[in-house]
């Protein structure tokens, strides 16, 4: 077997490794881990030198030719290099979620990217308002995902949501038990913002809690699934498409991530 090299662009400790186990050590459990396996240390330091967006769509690239010429060597789904840089091993599904608006408030839309065994699988966009806020195309976000989460979870035991709204996540998970002891309110009958919203969410998330993993992501900060909800929630803006829907364009990477981001 030859030896690879690791690239760690985001995790407890960044640089170039010359063995899966110190990976493993510095990116297990972080939602916006970044890494990568290369074939030698002079690609692997070229990688490190420049971003995770960037080389993963040279593989992306790379990977699309050699299909192409038919003769691709077949690899085990175990591989670490078929994995994306972005992957996390805390559940079987991932959903990323993102909202847009512009201005603030205004037009908005809503993304999703869901991940199965660490590669994108399908990609969702929609709920355009005229009136939205920020704030509403991520809580947006957060009810479709709950919503296919609970889907996904007729056939797998665990399901990551990863938005980078601190408001949504806080307000469903920290926040809502608390207002809703209060009648929804947050004491003296100071109204709460985005209530009904709020509340659907809190709803489906108290029956599916037991089976959620809920993260914090940065955003734009090249974590694919992450970005990829961001280009769907623009695209759901631009177009005024106010059902979700599936994307139906083909899922390359590059040419995704080059659409108007938010």
């Amino acid at each position: 077997m030859s030896k690879k090299f690791y690239v760690v662009w985001k995790g407890a400790k960044t640089g170039v490794f010359s063995t899966w186990a110190e990976v493993q050590n510095h990116t297990q459990g972080r939602s916006d881990a970044q890494f990568m396996g290369f074939p030698s240390k002079v690609e692997a330091e070229a990688a490190f030198a420049s971003t995770y967006t960037k080389a993963l769509m040279k593989r992306s690239l790379a990977n699309k030719g050699n299909s192409k010429s038919n003769t691709i060597t077949k690899k085990s789904p175990s591989s670490s290099d078929s994995k994306p840089v972005n992957e996390t091993p805390t559940a079987e599904i991932q959903i990323y979620c993102d909202g847009a608006c512009s201005p603030n408030p205004g037009k908005s839309g809503t993304g999703l990217a869901l991940y199965q065994q660490g590669k994108v699988s399908a990609l969702y966009y929609g709920l355009y308002n005229p009136n939205g806020t920020n704030n509403t195309a991520e809580l947006n976000g957060m009810l479709m995902s709950f919503k296919l989460a609970q889907k996904q979870l007729q056939t797998v035991s665990k399901v990551q949501i990863l938005s980078d709204s601190k408001y949504s996540i806080d307000s469903i998970t920290k926040w809502a038990k608390g207002w809703q002891a209060k009648g929804w309110t947050r004491g003296r009958g100071e109204e709460i913002k985005n209530v009904a919203l709020i509340k659907e969410c809190f709803t489906l998330y108290q029956a599916l809690k037991s089976q959620l993993i809920i993260s914090h992501v940065k955003g734009h900060a090249n974590i694919e699934g992450n970005e990829l909800a961001d280009r769907m929630a623009v695209l759901a803006r631009k177009q005024q498409q106010e059902a979700l829907v599936r994307y139906q364009g083909e899922l390359d990477i590059k040419t995704i991530l080059a659409m108007d981001s938010g």
